[in-house]
């Protein structure tokens, strides 16, 4: 075949999914001439599987995202059809903002943004090749006509493309999501390249026709009436509009029984898919396995889009044969009737183990390679995103000349995100989870803004009228706080009454706003009968100013806590460090730092295998 030279630029992002947009847009977003391809531009910011965005955790990565400069919190925004904050009952760092997406209109929305950014191409074809020169240095890629695409820095973002192959029962078709192209020419060069690859799998349920649903023996959920947006730079007025219901359906029994009679069909069971799927994700078969002693297990009924009848089923992944799929649905009460539009499948992908990454998300044998999204052994959508602005803003960083950033485990869920992965590695798709953070008091979703927006101003994409908004915003949160501080009210009847009122105990002397404040039974809107100086705020400020205040203890233990983290993330360990030559480490230990090659001990003592023994050993020799 012959080949021949298309195209110089500075950036190429292969894969056009929710990793590849970001690190595309950050890029480009940057002045630097990029490159997008995608094996069949149809697939710009799909969503193959659930139609929603954000969810316990994920919307925490979501907000981070947009605080950063990416594009996914607007996008949700202009194309939500239902939105709700999760987990309220609890403390503020688990809440959770989710929005159920219209999937057409998501994926159009995006595709639009890429199509009218400046210094920005997008590309229908598929990249077979990565070029590299001898000195381990990326040169650009090839696509399957033969064209060559040459770059400074090359970002793989494959998403569940590689190698791609869908299964349900006995059919089993090579076949990217939703019956699109599979990419199955660039694994083998990868390989070739010494890049280790894994077989990962995850899946999807069937999809039923809406006007077969009996939705009278179902369970609505509305939508909240109070929207919050995922983008802080988005006003609750602008996107405030008519939202569609979903529905709560339950398994039963019967479900269980034709599952149970049925396992020898299941590809599952029977050996035929090879991949490792998600363990908090599993399929309807799987949780009828583990969890036989449960009575029920719930279904999400969730609405695809405003423009089509196609509702999708939440928890009912599967990959049974179709005839038994059938049997199964019908047995949810509301579904006995219910036809099937797309069948459950499970779909298996080459991934690659993310050990092999600096927490830039570089390959570390490689120069200006770079990786991103489920590639990389995660999963969802946000995972993805909050990969792909990553490696977009490193790669930029590459190019220039500039500090790289790598945001550590006190500082964000990204943070959190990237270390478990280049640091612990991944057998299975990783799955970001509240309890993956020990600084999530810190690491809340509605302080993101004020975690991660200097960062997202350094490296250029926040706009300067942004970033002076956020700074009006924070300068006003500091500045309620204080004369909270500096406003005493004297002993008296009327402030006796009013604590007697919000069932608080009465004072015995003059107490500060502040403190009256701190007391749980109180919030800040009760306060504004004996607060006659405030001035009006609006409602994102003054949620900051109440957890502020009433989570001041927990936030301050939490902060000694990342002091002593600190400390650990800046003893910085030598590139060429030769762990061979320290004696007293452990065999296992010493195989575990040459593998990961940690940057710092804080990232050393994450590592599985390696013990707290191992870590004093490390810090002897590095003082000596």
């Amino acid at each position: 075949m012959t080949e021949y030279v298309i195209d110089v630029v500075d950036v190429i992002v292969i894969g056009g999914g929710h990793a590849g947009v970001e690190a595309a847009l950050a890029a480009a977003r940057s002045n630097l001439k990029t490159i997008l391809f995608a094996v069949s531009l149809d697939s710009i910011a799909m969503l193959p599987c659930n139609p929603s965005i954000g969810g316990t955790s994920k919307g925490h990565l979501v907000r981070e995202v947009d605080a950063l400069g990416g594009e996914m919190g607007k996008n949700i925004d202009k194309t939500y059809i239902q939105s709700r904050m999760l987990n309220q009952a609890k403390g503020p760092a688990v809440h959770s903002l989710r929005a159920q997406a219209d999937k057409h209109a998501y994926s159009k929305e995006m595709k639009k943004t890429l199509e009218n950014t400046a210094n920005l191409k997008i590309k229908q074809t598929e990249v077979v090749d990565i070029l590299v020169n001898e000195n381990r240095q990326v040169e650009g890629v090839k696509v399957i006509s033969g064209g060559i695409y040459q770059a400074k820095v090359v970002i793989i973002a494959t998403g569940t493309y590689l190698k791609a192959r869908c299964i349900y029962g006995e059919v089993s078709i090579d076949s990217g999501p939703n019956g699109l192209q599979a990419a199955n020419h660039l694994s083998e060069k990868l390989r070739s390249l010494g890049i280790e690859l894994y077989r990962f799998k995850t899946g999807t349920p069937a999809r039923v026709d809406r006007r077969t649903i009996d939705f009278s023996q179902l369970e609505e959920q509305p939508g909240d009436q109070n929207v919050v947006p995922f983008s802080f730079e988005t006003k609750e007025e602008d996107i405030k509009r008519e939202q569609i219901s979903c529905w709560l359906a339950y398994t039963n029994q019967d479900t269980a029984e034709i599952i149970n009679a049925n396992l020898d069909r299941s590809p599952l069971y029977g050996g035929v898919i090879e991949g490792t799927g998600p363990r908090y994700c599993p399929s309807i078969e799987d949780k009828i396995v583990r969890f036989a002693d449960k009575e029920r297990h719930q279904i999400f009924v969730e609405p695809e889009a405003a423009s089509t009848n196609e509702m999708y089923l939440a928890g009912l992944s599967s990959s049974l044969p179709e005839d038994v799929q059938i049997k199964m649905i019908r047995t949810l009460k509301g579904f006995e009737n219910c036809e099937i539009m797309r069948i459950g499948y499970a779909i298996e992908y080459d991934c690659i183990n993310p050990l092999q990454l600096k927490p830039t998300l570089e390959f570390k044998t490689i120069s200006g390679l770079f990786s991103a999204g489920q590639f990389n052994g995660s999963s969802g959508y946000e995972e993805a995103a909050a990969q792909g602005i990553i490696a977009g803003i490193n790669a930029v960083a590459y190019i220039k000349g500039l500090e790289p950033l790598i945001l550590d485990r006190s500082e964000a869920y990204i943070g959190v995100l990237i270390d478990d992965l280049v640091t612990k590695g991944a057998n299975e798709p990783y799955r970001m989870m509240t309890s993956r953070a020990e600084y999530r008091l810190l690491l809340r979703q509605d302080n993101a803004d004020l975690r991660l927006s200097d960062y997202g101003h350094q490296v250029g994409l926040l706009s300067e009228e942004r970033y002076q908004a956020f700074c009006v915003k924070r300068d006003a949160i500091a500045k309620e706080i204080e004369r909270l501080k500096q406003t005493i009210l004297g002993l008296s009847d009327d402030l006796n009454q009013f604590l007697e009122k919000q069932g608080s105990t009465p004072v015995k002397s003059g107490i500060s706003l502040y403190d009256l404040l701190k007391r749980p039974e109180i919030n800040y809107q009760a306060l504004s009968v004996i607060d006659k100086d405030r001035v009006p705020l609006s409602a994102d400020i003054l949620e900051q100013v109440n957890i502020q205040i009433k989570y001041e203890g927990y936030i301050n233990r939490q902060m000694e806590q990342v002091e002593k983290y600190k400390k650990m993330e800046k003893k910085l360990i030598p590139a060429d460090i030769d762990y061979d030559q320290i004696g007293n480490l452990r065999t296992e230990a010493r195989q575990k730092l040459n593998r990961v090659r940690p940057i710092n001990i804080g990232q050393a003592s994450r590592i599985s295998g390696v013990s707290p023994a191992d870590i004093s050993v490390l810090l002897v020799y590095l003082t000596h």
